[in-house]
């Protein structure tokens, strides 16, 4: 009898296998304070179909995402063009031909070059809108502000220049939320009066005793 014969188990019934080792529960998280990780997840990711752009987040999440440390060269015409890890061809050529730039095959591209905000625009749009705020009243901010939370449509607000007036149309909320806050200025300053008046009938009082 071999040795494997010997070995062998007779016993019927309860063959099922085991669930692996490591079930992950627990989702993996990368480290937040880690300057290289806030790097990789500031790189934009566009020019990409959803599965491209689904396996580069991925790999970002996880930490797998290799940035380049050189220009790579395109495989289309062939000049260092790409500045984007995983991709093949330039924004250039995929545009021209209409494809992934990473699978190379005639997808829907999620996300374009164009519809990318650099850090420079979200500077410079931070900084249009607080001169356009500095140049509203109180009434307008306010009422330019709820409509932000709110999610309306305020591209009609911006005016055209720096001399031009906003147009604004108040909606009956807006309207009693402008008077509540009208009522609350005027009681404000009903007390900074009284305290001035107080104040300055302490003087006068100080005065006639001198």
């Amino acid at each position: 009898m071999s040795t494997y014969e010997k070995k062998a188990s007779s016993r019927k019934g309860n063959n099922s296998k085991k669930g692996q080792a490591h079930q992950n529960n627990t989702a993996w998280k990368a480290n937040k304070n880690s300057k290289k990780t806030r790097q990789i997840n500031a790189l934009p990711v566009y020019g990409l179909c959803q599965r491209c752009t689904d396996v580069i987040l991925w790999r970002k999440k996880y930490k797998k995402y290799k940035p380049l440390t050189t220009v790579k060269r395109c495989t289309n015409c062939q000049e260092k063009a790409i500045k984007e890890a995983y991709h093949v061809l330039c924004d250039n050529c995929a545009r021209e031909k209409g494809v992934c730039a990473k699978c190379l095959e005639s997808k829907e591209i999620i996300t374009t070059k164009d519809e990318i905000k650099t850090s420079a625009d979200e500077l410079r749009e931070e900084q249009e809108l607080e001169r356009m705020l500095n140049r509203m009243t109180l009434r307008q901010r306010r009422s330019y502000l709820r409509k932000l939370e709110r999610g309306d449509d305020v591209t009609d607000i911006v005016g055209t220049n720096e001399d031009s007036d906003f147009d604004f149309e108040f909606s009956d909320e807006d309207e009693e939320e402008v008077e509540s806050d009208s009522e609350d200025e005027g009681k404000e300053n009903s007390v900074d009066g009284d305290h001035e008046t107080e104040e300055d009938s302490s003087d006068k009082g100080k005065a006639e005793k001198l």
